[in-house]
């Protein structure tokens, strides 16, 4: 049995974290949206974004 000390500070550090990160990957993939709207080469959004090529390329097929 795994035995672990329960930290409510521990445990809002981490909700924080996940909630920063979900947050700043929305906001990225908005931004994505609008790059792809302007009609940026793929390449270019995906480093301004950092995001998954795999996701920018899907909104290229959103928007042809």
């Amino acid at each position: 049995m795994l035995m672990t000390e329960w930290n409510m500070e521990d445990a809002q550090k981490v909700w924080f974290e996940d909630g920063w990160e979900k947050g700043r990957e929305e906001e990225s993939f908005s931004i994505a949206q609008n790059l792809v709207k302007l009609g940026l080469p793929i390449e270019t959004i995906i480093s301004a974004t950092q995001l998954d090529p795999e996701k920018v390329k899907a909104l290229y097929q959103l928007n042809p």
